[in-house]
């Protein structure tokens, strides 16, 4: 039988250049995170050194990818398949990267009943084997309620307001005041509050050894104290309502919360921050950003 030709081994028709990066986007295939299986979509690929060769060998990435069907995705199992990638092309490639795009699906607890839900968080890892070494990021998106510090002063005033005119001339007694502060004539005012997403993108640091996407999300939405709730009874609406007046925030202030939590996570070598409030006052949003040790600053 005659060998099958290898058109990628051959020399280039046209003028030698290099390339920094050939490979393929949008791979459909199962990944193991926090214990479960989902489903991801893969960007693989490597640079193309050397100048005077036709292609890569596409397949052969492709066929590395199994082994993120095997474990837990790690560092380690990143560096593997990246390992994997310049050894299928020495000679041709001497840089290797893959990206991830998935859902962490995390059982969330409900604030005060026993109740429980799922969440996912859009994730995104960004893995890249080089000469200068390897380096994992992980992004990530937290979803919060953001209840506007102007507004609240707003309807604090309104409501004081209301309060003056409906008791002028009379001091009101205990049980009055409490009957007219649970009534519709007495609140007259709430602030607004917005659905708001956090995108908080890490590099990890040399020494981590796993993917630390629970022991980001904890801490950040502890810092936010209003992420969004799954299975709710009226007592957590109450919590939640409770939740957001006592952290009434600007996109300024969730973004510093973040940053400052963020420096205090060990496995992180840096990070960018980008919070982004939807307004429903406005017709646009409201966004700011923070970074700290991040390439290019």
């Amino acid at each position: 039988m005659n060998a099958l030709p290898d058109i990628a081994s051959q020399a280039s028709p046209d003028q030698p250049l290099p390339l920094d990066w050939v490979g393929m986007c949008g791979i459909a295939l199962p990944v193991i995170l926090a214990g479960q299986r989902q489903a991801a979509r893969a960007d693989a690929g490597v640079d193309l050194a050397d100048g005077q060769a036709r292609g890569i060998h596409m397949s052969r990435l492709y066929l590395a990818l199994a082994a993120l069907q095997q474990e837990e995705l790690s560092p380690a199992l990143l560096h593997r398949v990246l390992a994997d990638f310049l050894a299928s092309h020495s000679g041709l490639s001497r840089r290797a990267s893959l990206a991830l795009r998935l859902e962490a699906l995390l059982e969330r607890p409900a604030l005060v009943s026993p109740l429980a839900g799922w969440k996912a968080y859009p994730l995104q890892l960004d893995a890249c084997l080089d000469a200068r070494g390897f380096h994992v990021e992980l992004g990530l998106e937290i979803g919060y309620s953001s209840t506007c510090p102007c507004s609240a002063a707003l309807a604090r005033q309104l409501i004081q307001q209301r309060f003056a005119t409906d008791f002028a001339g009379r001091t009101p007694d205990h049980a009055a005041v409490l009957a007219w502060m649970g009534s519709a004539q007495g609140i007259v005012a709430t602030p607004h509050s917005q659905r708001s997403t956090a995108r908080i993108r890490v590099r990890l640091a040399a020494g981590c050894t796993t993917l630390p996407v629970l022991e980001l999300i904890e801490p950040l939405e502890a810092a936010l104290g209003t992420a969004l709730q799954t299975a709710v009874k009226r007592a957590d609406e109450q919590a939640f309502a409770l939740a957001n007046g006592q952290n009434p925030m600007f996109c300024e202030d969730a973004a510093r919360r973040l940053s400052r939590c963020l420096r205090t996570l060990p496995m992180l070598a840096g990070f960018r921050v980008r919070v982004e409030h939807a307004e429903s006052l406005h017709a646009h949003d409201a966004v700011a950003e923070s970074r700290w040790n991040w390439p290019g600053d």
